[in-house]
């Protein structure tokens, strides 16, 4: 049985895998559900295209963070200073208009060059869940409470989670996070033949450019294959979930919170349209607590961004990733309604 589990998650730990298992449910749904397939094929094919040019900036900002040595520069920064790291990468994650699969190249490029993972994890945590442009909206359609509730969350459940790998920090799978399968997708041969120094302009180096183009593919590979499967069960839960699924069972109770992270979080689909969708369910009676951790642990959470992340990062980071998610986001949610209820 521990021979078949090690089998089972070096498997999942390539993210070739996903893009075989994305193939085969296409190949599945053509078979049996042709009407169902070609919307989802339109769908994914929109997305990405949608996507594309934010996706694209990740990319080659992660790319260059590794050939110009800006990476190292980054964990000089972080080393010897790890609480004002934490401190600032949560900061700078809850206001970042980096999220979703934008972040993957760069984290993992970070922490393939052995940047401390608590900052790297604060960071990856915080930016998800909003940014300049998402709090005017959030303050637009939920109010300018709700918008700045929402910005101190991601503040909050970065600094949780730097805390927490800190204190983690001596474990193996804490020092080394990311998924072989991942790193072996990463690695280039020109890693060594890159200088250690720092140089902005890499267009002057010839093991520069050429460290640059071989991580921009790399990555590239990396994030399709998550983003493949992502967008196709993103496209199940639209299809599958109605809006007012969630109303009758996260009301004023105590336990709506817990409902609206553990039920109704990973069916949460983008931020700009959960937004909307969080307004409907305030208006059907959901709590404004639960609307709180809803958002915010959907944001990091949800089975589309949760699918992105596990190909990446080893289980035992990933199930930590997702537990500091979800109770942050209980704290969260009650934390907001208590501080609404006080006012």
């Amino acid at each position: 049985m521990i021979a078949v589990a090690r089998s089972a998650g070096r498997w999942l730990g390539n993210t070739h895998s996903w893009t075989l298992l994305a193939i085969a449910t296409c190949v599945l749904a053509w078979l049996f559900w042709p009407s169902w397939f070609y919307e989802a094929v339109k769908f994914v094919t929109v997305s990405m295209i949608q996507m594309a040019p934010l996706v694209s900036a990740g990319v080659l900002f992660g790319a260059w963070v590794n050939a110009s040595g800006a990476s190292g520069l980054i964990k000089q920064a972080f080393e010897g200073h790890l609480p004002t790291a934490i401190l600032i990468a949560s900061a700078v994650g809850s206001l970042s208009p980096i999220c979703g699969f934008c972040l993957i190249p760069l984290m993992v490029g970070l922490l393939m060059a052995r940047v401390p993972p608590a900052p790297v994890i604060a960071f990856w945590l915080a930016s998800p869940i909003t940014d300049p442009i998402m709090i005017a909206a959030t303050a637009a359609l939920l109010g300018f409470e709700f918008a700045i509730g929402k910005a101190i969350s991601a503040f909050s459940i970065g600094l949780l989670g730097g805390i927490v790998v800190a204190c983690l920090s001596n474990s193996t799978w804490v020092k080394s996070p990311v998924r072989m399968g991942a790193v072996n997708t990463m690695r280039v041969k020109s890693a060594s033949s890159t200088p250690p120094d720092y140089s902005a302009r890499i267009w002057r180096d010839r093991r520069r450019r050429v460290r640059f183009w071989q991580e921009c593919i790399k990555m590239t590979q990396l994030v399709v294959s998550c983003m493949l499967l992502a967008y196709i069960v993103e496209h199940m839960l639209q299809e599958f979930l109605q809006p007012d699924a969630l109303a009758d069972y996260v009301g004023q109770e105590w336990w709506a919170v817990p409902v609206a992270v553990f039920v109704g979080s990973p069916a949460y689909v983008d931020g700009y349209v959960g937004l909307p969708l969080t307004r409907g369910l305030i208006e059907f009676g959901m709590s404004q607590g639960a609307a709180m951790a809803f958002m915010v642990s959907g944001s990091i959470v949800s089975v589309w961004g949760a699918l992105a992340i596990f190909p990446v990062l080893r289980a035992k980071t990933f199930v930590l990733y997702v537990a500091v998610a979800v109770v942050g986001s209980l704290f969260i949610g009650w934390g907001y309604e208590y501080f609404l209820h006080i006012i």
